[in-house]
């Protein structure tokens, strides 16, 4: 299949935002695309065939396929969890929407630093990211995770962004409790946000200038290219549908796996993710995206903490000359950018394994770092 960006440009004013959402599949489209799901049986199958609008819904099929996902042949799940302390809750938030919440911590060791994820668009932290924050606390860091409403385990209609702002501040509201927390107050704080989740770390980030010691950034989604953003004309009619139809899925979409992830096994294993929302984008969820990045894009240069971004060179569904230019423009003096030759949008977990453990030696090695120098300033 032909990757490259010019032949994802379409002739549709509009569709050319499909490449940055999951594909929607039809039923039984998954199990055609992953090898019909190995390990699971016809009575489970059923259960994706349900409705999963409501987070009820999900919850079922989340504790159904749990036990199949962890035990993928998948890099990120080998990690050892015999050291770590492992819980995961519900709370409800102050808009009285119950949240989905999970940390992991060392046992034995006190932990270096508070390292709090923030997931892309239509995922989850009990998956790939479940495994990412495996690996960081196997390392020695607190890690902490939530689904943001409408999203994975939380309370809310299934991939429905009414405000990103709110969706920030839900986000702040949960993450500020974790490190007043007696146990964590005294570590530095980071985030770490892959793809849309870049965008919500940024503006948290935003929101809350001098509340982190520093954020990992994933292939960022901080900004669209310009010729992926549709006609003003069109924005304003598009704008005047969601106000009517807010909730409707009228954006077109591609196959999310294909474009992420670089390495076959693994783009086959991405429809474990049972409770993604994998149906065309909300309306008023686009708009929202598009709305969010162009500000953050306004607002390059008051970008001040810490950075580490990561990059793939081949990734079709954010743009790396996007991230440079957050790193040239943020206002940070201490920054990084590193960029993965050939590597997909999925760099942590759609890759070949030694680009994956790659990864994670540069992420764990700066944040090793910048827990040294926090702790000795």
């Amino acid at each position: 299949m032909d990757l490259t960006r010019e032949s994802l440009r379409s002739p549709l004013p509009f569709s050319r935002w499909d490449c940055l959402f999951p594909g929607k599949k039809k039923r039984g489209e998954v199990m055609e695309s992953s090898g019909k799901l190995a390990g699971v049986d016809k009575e489970l199958l059923k259960l994706l065939d349900v409705n999963m609008d409501e987070a009820p819904a999900r919850r079922r099929v989340r504790e159904a396929f749990k036990d199949i996902q962890l035990g993928l042949d998948h890099i990120l799940f080998k990690t050892p969890v015999d050291g770590l302390r492992m819980n995961e809750s519900y709370e409800k938030n102050s808009r009285g929407l119950e949240i989905f919440t999970k940390s992991w911590t060392p046992k034995i060791s006190s932990p270096k630093v508070v390292v709090c994820l923030c997931h892309g668009y239509g995922d989850t932290c009990t998956f790939f990211m479940e495994g990412v924050a495996r690996k960081l606390a196997s390392s020695g860091f607190a890690v902490f995770g939530m689904d943001y409403p409408g999203f994975g385990l939380s309370e809310g209609l299934h991939g429905f962004v009414p405000r990103f702002d709110v969706l920030v501040d839900d986000v702040i509201e949960h993450y500020s409790k974790v490190k007043e927390n007696r146990a964590f107050r005294s570590l530095p704080s980071f985030l770490l946000g892959e793809s849309m989740g870049g965008a919500v770390a940024l503006k948290v980030h935003l929101k809350q200038p001098n509340a982190w010691n520093g954020a990992i950034l994933s292939a960022p989604m901080c900004k669209i290219a310009d010729d992926m953003v549709p006609p003003l004309l069109v924005k304003k009619l598009l704008i005047g549908v969601a106000n009517i139809l807010p909730t409707r899925k009228l954006v077109p979409v591609k196959d999310m796996a294909a474009l992420a992830c670089r390495d076959l096994k693994k783009r086959e294993q991405a429809a474990y993710n049972v409770i993604a929302y994998k149906g065309k984008p909300r309306l008023k969820t686009a708009l929202e995206m598009l709305n969010t990045t162009q500000e953050i894009e306004q607002h390059l240069e008051d970008v001040s903490l810490p950075l580490l971004i990561l990059h793939g060179e081949a990734d079709v569904i954010t743009d790396p000359s996007v991230s440079k230019a957050l790193y040239e423009k943020s206002c940070s003096k201490d920054k990084k950018f590193k960029l993965y030759k050939d590597s997909y949008h999925g760099l942590l977990g759609g890759e070949p394994d030694e680009v994956i453990i790659q990864v994670f030696d540069d992420i764990i090695s700066w944040l090793d770092d910048h827990s040294k120098q926090t702790n000795t300033s």
